[in-house]
């Protein structure tokens, strides 16, 4: 069975596909006058309305990761994966209705801002430099391993796709500031979207129907979804991905600059909540298709798996092998599968440098320099969209050097991220939680999350504990086990999924007990921990005689105005400052999507230049 290649057409709907994206951002840049200020770079008006912030949640959330690593996942586990369903509805309710009423509220551009606020400066720039360094390392992942499992599948051009998806990503990025950044996403979401359905069309015509596929999944054991094993060390149960998915990816919507700062980018709290909810069916439609296809994937080749038969040297390589597969005959339409890939890499690759050059400038820059006039920190953000670009390229070519170590960079999302979301918890939620009690349950959540994330690297779980489902070759042309083309594996591929590395060193105890914790509970353990350290600490330093202003706490009223429909309130209104020495809290970020200072006049009365006063 020999596999299409990519032809002129393929690299025609590619290059499209970039193209449109870059002139969304020259269009931004020049619309209706252009960027004149660092507020409409910025803050886009501060106008943003619910559907579109929705689509660019969802895009960003979506990377190439999720479009190849998703249906592979299904392929080889089957689809308990979905139960993750829910734990998107806990975490959409959780960030809707905890997290942001404080950060809308408070109007603030990076999320970090708000430890200073409620805690001291010293939190505030650990927060700062623990999301560079992890939203660096993330995203240099995000845009070098889809372009090698393409690479290795299509004959794509590796660094030619790399370094042509960064360009484009950077330079929308600082031309066309939020709105550029917001409107390409919606763009990307429907390239993503049509890639999937190409895909799972085909699927459906060549196996006769869905019925076929779905009878093919449920005797081959792929329509796993009920798995209630309460053990910890299970890969993926039930509880893992409903207690655990839910506390990653709170970790990433709750308060991760790259979706706070989109949301709060519009107009009211209640259309950035609806923003949330929209977004919300957005990951539930995504999910079924990445589901659908895995499932097709496993009906198609349920009799010769690809991966067993070396056809492709790792699993996030079999959804691009489907496609070439399946889709050979139509030119074009492997292009279109390709260019959702780089769709998903767009979308958060652009998101994460916007978040980056908003918190540099707000938390590295402006604190320190608060004579720079609005228009230097216009520049000085475009500067840093162009810095940070060029750093996330680089740090893919760090990434191609570092071999298997995916798993290990997703896991950061957990073991940095939970500790994160332990933090802001202990500040929205305790109002006895001190600058003392934070920094130690920082500390101790980080190490702890490190521990047992560092050593689940070394040691890997054993087989038994990851449950990879029976996969066969008897159906295979046994006599050509390369026949997938004239490409060769020869890169060692990080996979998207955790690859079992069997040791022959010895194990020790630890290796099979704490070191063997689901992956998914890395951010939980984290977050317990810090929030558990941080108020004992706290009650033991008195921190119950400290006076806290109730704007930093979530309120009663929060919970319920969320179900009043009624006209928001004025101070629901994103306001324009006006108040004179410090008008800088508008500017500087340099990220389309934070554009969010909706700064009440009235609780500026407090505040000198952000800080609490």
């Amino acid at each position: 069975m020999s596999i299409g290649h990519f032809t002129v057409w393929d690299y025609v709907v590619f290059g499209a596909m970039l193209l449109v994206s870059a002139v969304i951002g020259v269009y931004y840049a020049f619309a209706g006058g252009g960027q004149q200020t660092s507020k409409e770079f910025l803050m886009g008006g501060r106008s943003m309305s619910a559907l579109p912030v929705a689509l660019s949640l969802t895009a960003s959330f979506m990377s190439a990761v999720t479009v190849l690593g998703t249906p592979a996942e299904i392929y080889r586990y089957g689809a308990i994966f979905c139960i993750f369903a829910v734990s998107y509805f806990l975490v959409v309710l959780i960030s809707a209705e905890v997290f942001l009423p404080v950060f809308y509220r408070l109007g603030i551009t990076s999320t970090y801002e708000y430890l200073e606020l409620r805690f001291n400066k010293y939190l505030r720039l650990c927060g700062t430099i623990l999301f560079i360094i992890q939203t660096i390392l993330y995203t240099g992942i995000v845009i070098y391993a889809p372009a090698l499992a393409l690479n290795q599948v299509t004959g794509f051009d590796l660094w030619g796709a790399v370094i042509a998806t960064g360009i484009v990503c950077t330079f929308y990025c600082t031309l066309g500031g939020l709105k550029a950044v917001v409107w390409t996403d919606v763009f990307q979401v429907g390239i993503m979207v049509a890639g999937f359905s190409s895909v799972i069309i085909r699927a459906v015509v060549v196996q006769g129907g869905i019925g076929r596929i779905l009878n093919d999944s449920y005797h081959g054991g792929r329509l796993n979804f009920w798995d209630f094993n309460p053990n910890p060390l299970q890969r993926h149960t039930f509880w893992t991905i409903i207690i655990g998915g839910t506390f990653t990816w709170t970790g990433i919507y709750g308060v991760n600059q790259s979706q706070v700062q989109r949301y709060i980018a519009c107009k009211t709290r209640f259309q950035a909540k609806l923003s949330l909810y929209i977004n919300l069916l957005g990951l539930w439609a995504i999910l079924v298709c990445a589901m659908f296809c895995g499932l097709a994937m496993y009906s198609i080749y349920q009799d010769c798996d690809p991966w067993t038969a070396k056809r492709v040297s790792a699993p996030d390589q079999l959804m691009p092998y489907l496609a070439l597969d399946i889709l050979q005959d139509f030119p074009g339409v492997p292009g279109l599968f390709v260019a959702s890939a780089y769709s998903g890499t767009l979308s958060t690759v652009s998101s994460s440098i916007n978040a980056l050059a908003a918190v540099t400038v707000e938390d590295l820059i402006k604190p320190y320099f608060r004579s720079l006039s609005e228009k230097k920190l216009s520049w000085i953000s475009k500067g840093l969209s162009l810095f940070y670009g060029g750093v996330c390229i680089a740090m893919a070519a760090v990434a191609s050097l570092l071999g298997g170590l995916l798993q290990a960079a997703l896991s950061i999302f957990g073991m940095v991220g939970g500790p994160l979301l332990g933090l802001f918890s202990l500040g929205i939620l305790s109002s006895f939680a001190n600058p003392i009690g934070a920094f130690v349950g920082l500390i101790g959540g980080f190490t702890v999350s490190l521990w047992v994330g560092i050593g689940a690297q070394i040691y890997p779980p054993l087989p038994e504990r990851t449950m990879s489902l029976n996969l066969t070759t008897i159906g295979c042309d046994i006599g050509s086990p390369g026949t997938g083309g004239n490409w060769t594996a020869t890169t060692e591929m990080p996979t998207l999924t955790t690859l079992v590395h069997l040791q022959d060193t010895e194990r020790p105890v630890l290796a099979d007990y704490w070191y063997s914790l689901s992956y998914l509970y890395f951010s939980t353990l984290g977050t317990l921990v810090t929030i558990a350290l941080g108020m004992i600490v706290s009650f033991l330093t008195g921190g119950i005689k400290q006076n806290i202003d109730r704007k930093f706490l979530l309120t009663k009223e929060d919970l319920l105005s969320s179900f009043s429909f009624s006209k928001p309130k004025t101070n629901e209104k994103v306001e324009v400052l006006n108040w004179k020495p410090f008008t800088m809290a508008e500017e500087g970020t340099d990220n389309p999507v934070f554009n969010h200072i909706e700064m009440n006049s009235s609780e500026n009365k407090e505040k000198v230049n952000g800080a609490h006063v």
